[in-house]
């Protein structure tokens, strides 16, 4: 018979969203009465803005005709319209179109290009981090090669993100050469990385021949005008960095799925080929594109309608996200020690229940409040006793979840 591809039988047991989704249907199947409230995973719930529908159903409309028929694009990296129109639009000529890779979300493209990298690089992330940074590191042999413990995985380099350094990780234990993974607005944190944190970042990984996989998923959100929304509003950042992005929580794609890579034309590996040649040969070979339909929604989005819709459609999630963190901070949660970490520029709440471990918060906060969370643990050793509140919610239910939060959470 044939072996599983061994790496696989390195990663930590079980995934953590459905751990969290087992946990809650044994609670609801326990509990039939209850109506539990999701502020676990970041999934949009708000229906899509009408000019970015639109443009999506005109596009469907033409399909039906000889006219406007489309399959296969000529090329895996998307319309050129759309990459023009990225490159124009939300990067203001920053990067060319040449330079944009779009896809079928940012999740997808992390693990694409964990597959480029390969088994030889050494892997950094900040630590708590999206976990596919770290699975997806496991999958292809460039992690796991010991056992993972309360630690992490001893041959990734975990960059802890703590109030105590302001989320701005310590690079110095960083080894030269290595895959930096760094996400601003943070997920799960919710922190900002400043502009001369990326100096900071950009310098280190420039003196070291590290490359940085930059992740602005949650950049929409920004609202601090003197906060960058992109790695190469630093300088030299075009020679170490790469950046992927997503239209999945700005415009409410996370099922229509449309995202994009940029590989700057200067970004090369250590024998000077481009980085971008070897992203083109693989997503060519593996890829067939995003959705015609997504791209359509896309260009819509980027029109200055969509542009106000996503504004408007972000700007909401943060009002729940300030609900949130409103409630976390009354003086019952003070009193208990209870701290609240909320930048106003992300769609999550992070907040730190001392002395206390994140499955059992999570336990407590369900038995008590019905309210879905999602443990901080479930990032990395430094998210031990953090638990993640969501902003993704109808506004009706995110002032329920709030108000049960008030009323019955015992600590």
């Amino acid at each position: 018979m044939i072996e599983a591809n061994p790496c696989f039988t390195h990663l930590a047991p079980g995934y953590l969203f459905p751990e969290i989704a087992k946990r809650r249907n044994a609670y609801a199947a326990a509990h039939p009465e209850a109506a539990v409230i999701s502020l676990g995973i970041g999934n949009t719930t708000e229906p899509l803005p009408p000019h970015i529908a639109a443009g999506m159903k005109d596009y469907v409309s033409a399909l039906e005709t000889p006219a406007g028929y489309s399959g296969y694009g000529d090329d895996s990296a998307g319309e050129l319209p759309l990459r023009k129109k990225i490159a124009a639009v939300w990067y203001n000529g920053a990067v060319q179109e040449s330079e944009v890779f779009v896809s079928d979300g940012a999740k997808c493209d992390v693990g694409r290009l964990q597959q480029m990298f390969g088994a030889s690089v050494h892997v950094a992330v900040q630590d708590p981090a999206y976990p596919v940074y770290v699975d997806g590191s496991v999958m292809v042999g460039a992690a796991g090669k010991s056992p993972a413990d309360a630690h992490g995985y001893a041959d990734i380099t975990y960059m802890p993100c703590l109030p105590e350094n302001n989320f701005f990780p310590v690079l110095d234990s960083v080894p030269a050469n290595s895959l930096i993974y760094f996400c601003s607005p943070n997920n799960p944190t919710g922190a900002c990385a400043t502009r001369a944190e990326l100096e900071t970042l950009v310098n280190f990984a420039r003196a070291n021949g590290c490359i940085i996989l930059y992740d602005a998923a949650y950049a929409a959100f920004i609202r601090d005008p003197k906060l960058p929304r992109s790695v190469f509003e630093i300088e030299g950042a075009r020679r170490c960095a790469l950046e992927v992005n997503s239209f999945s929580k700005p415009a409410g794609f996370t099922g229509v799925r449309l995202g994009w890579t940029v590989i700057p034309e200067e970004l090369q590996f250590a024998d000077g080929r481009p980085v971008a040649a070897l992203w083109s040969r693989l997503t060519n070979t593996f890829f067939n594109g995003a959705s015609n339909i997504a791209q359509a929604g896309g260009l819509a989005a980027l029109d200055s309608e969509g542009l106000e819709e996503m504004r408007n459609l972000t700007g909401f999630y943060l009002e729940n996200a300030a609900l949130i963190a409103s409630v976390l901070r009354e003086e019952k949660f003070r009193a208990a020690g209870v701290e609240v970490f909320f930048t106003g520029n992300a769609p999550y709440v992070w907040v730190r229940f001392p002395g206390r471990k994140s499955w059992d918060v999570f336990d407590r906060i369900l038995s008590d409040c019905q309210v879905v969370t999602t443990p901080g643990s479930g990032f990395g050793p430094s998210g031990e006793s953090f638990v993640r509140f969501s902003a993704f919610g109808h506004r009706e239910n995110v002032a329920e979840a709030c108000r049960r939060l008030s009323s019955r959470l015992s600590l």
